[in-house]
C-alpha cells in the first residue's frame, strides 16, 4: 500500500528531523515531527515550518482568461492586481463546492491558480470541462513545491535570508523571482494558521535547498517543522475551512460562512450562481457555527448533533483547543439553532452530551 502514496521532493528530510508520516489523501506527509502541541504552540508564539508541496498550481493563461475566470469562481477576480492574490471558491451549477483555493495574478492574462492536493485532477478536469476559447490551462503541480512559514517570527527569520524587505510585501501579496538563501522563488504573504508568515513557492530542487536553510536560520528564534496534526489544530482555531469537511460538493460557500468570497453582483455570471443566489433569497437551511462543550468530551468530525430527539446536524471538525485549552467543533447545524448560546448535545460514544453555540474564529492573532 505505503510504495502508492505520493510524496513531496521533501520526503526524505522527513526522517532527519523525527517526521512521523501518514496518509493524508493519497499522499505520504509528516503528521508530526516532535508533537502536534509543541509545533503548533511554537506557530503561535515562535515560528513553525510546514511542507506543502502536495498542492497543486495550475496555470490558467491566454487573452480570454480574465473571463474565463469569472466565470469559473464565485469572486471577483477582476479585482485582483499583478502581485495580489484572492481567496475564492470554485462551485458546481447546484451551488456545492468543488474546492476552494487562492488565484494569484502573475501577469495581465497569467492567473496560477494553488489548489487543494486531494482535488487536483477532479479540478483540472472539471476547468478543461469549462475551457472557453482564448484559454490556456496547464496543471503544473509538479514543477512547483512549498513550504509555508508561519507564526510571529516568520518575517525576523526568513529576512536573514533574503535582501528584499520582505515588510513591504503586505498581506495577499507576493512577489516573484525573490532571492531567497540564493534560490529563485515566489514569496507570499499568506497562510494557513491564522499567523503572520509567508508561503514560498519554488522548484521541488529550491525547495529542496531551502528546508534545512530556513530551519537553521531560524534556530534562535526556535522555528520548529511542523507536520499536518499542527496545520489542522492552527487553522480549526482560526476558523478557516477544510475542504472535505467544512466544504463539500454538498455544501455550499453559504452554508459554510464564505459569503464574502461569493459576489452575486458582479457583472459576469458564474457557475453556480442561480443556486447560490436563490438560497440566499430563501434563507439557507443549515450553517456552519462554532461549538463549545459544556459537558465533559471532545466533538470530532462526523459526531451527530441532537437538539431533543430530533437529528439537528454534525460536527464537520473537533478537537481540543491547544491554546484555549477548551474542547470545541465546527458544526453544521439547522438554522434555527445557529443563535449564540443555543444549545445543543452532540454524541460521543453513545452518550448524548451538552455543547453550545460559540462565535467563530475561536483564535484571532492580537
Amino acid at each position: 500500500m505505503t510504495n502508492q502514496l505520493l510524496r513531496t521532493p521533501l520526503f526524505e528530510s522527513y526522517k532527519e528531523y523525527g517526521g512521523k508520516t501518514i496518509d493524508f489523501g493519497g499522499w505520504e506527509l509528516p503528521v508530526q515531527f516532535s508533537s502536534i502541541k509543541a509545533e503548533h504552540e511554537a506557530v503561535r508564539t515562535k515560528a513553525g515550518l510546514f511542507d506543502v508541496s502536495h498542492m497543486g498550481e495550475v496555470l490558467v493563461t491566454g487573452s480570454g482568461s480574465l473571463e474565463y475566470l469569472q466565470m469559473l469562481v464565485t469572486n471577483d477576480v477582476s479585482k485582483l492586481q499583478i502581485g495580489q492574490a484572492q481567496y475564492t471558491v470554485m462551485c458546481n451549477e447546484d451551488g456545492g463546492t468543488i474546492d476552494d483555493f487562492l488565484i494569484y495574478k502573475l501577469a495581465e492574462e497569467r492567473y496560477l491558480l494553488v489548489v487543494n492536493a486531494s482535488n487536483i485532477e477532479k479540478d483540472v478536469s472539471w476547468m478543461k470541462k469549462q475551457q472557453t476559447e482564448n484559454v490556456v490551462i496547464e496543471n503544473q503541480s509538479a514543477d512547483y513545491a512549498l513550504l509555508a512559514l508561519q507564526g510571529p517570527l516568520a518575517q525576523d527569520i526568513l529576512q536573514k535570508l533574503t535582501d528584499e524587505p520582505l515588510e513591504e510585501i503586505k498581506f495577499f501579496r507576493f512577489k516573484e523571482n525573490v532571492q531567497v538563501g540564493g534560490e529563485d522563488v515566489l514569496v507570499s504573504r499568506t497562510g494557513y494558521t491564522g499567523e503572520n508568515g509567508f508561503e514560498i513557492y519554488g522548484s521541488p530542487t529550491a525547495i529542496q535547498t531551502l528546508f534545512p536553510k530556513i530551519l537553521q536560520a531560524g534556530e534562535e528564534e526556535g522555528v520548529v517543522p511542523a507536520g499536518l496534526g499542527a496545520r489542522d489544530t492552527l487553522r480549526f482555531e482560526a476558523g478557516l475551512p477544510l475542504y472535505g469537511q467544512e466544504l463539500s460538493e454538498d455544501i455550499s460557500p453559504l452554508e459554510a460562512g464564505l459569503g464574502f468570497v461569493v459576489k452575486l453582483n458582479k457583472e459576469q455570471n458564474f457557475i453556480g450562481k442561480e443556486a447560490l443566489k436563490k438560497q440566499k433569497e430563501q434563507g439557507l437551511k443549515r450553517k456552519l457555527v462554532g461549538l463549545e462543550m459544556i459537558d465533559k468530551g471532545i466533538p470530532r468530525t462526523g459526531y451527530k448533533i441532537y437538539s431533543g430527539e430530533t437529528e439537528v446536524g454534525e460536527v464537520t471538525t473537533g478537537t481540543q483547543s491547544p491554546t484555549l485549552k477548551k474542547n470545541i467543533g465546527f458544526a453544521l447545524l439547522t438554522t434555527e439553532l445557529t443563535e449564540l448560546g443555543t444549545e445543543v448535545e452532540v454524541e460521543i460514544r453513545s452518550k448524548r452530551l451538552k455543547a453550545k453555540v460559540i462565535g467563530t474564529p475561536f483564535y484571532k492573532r492580537s
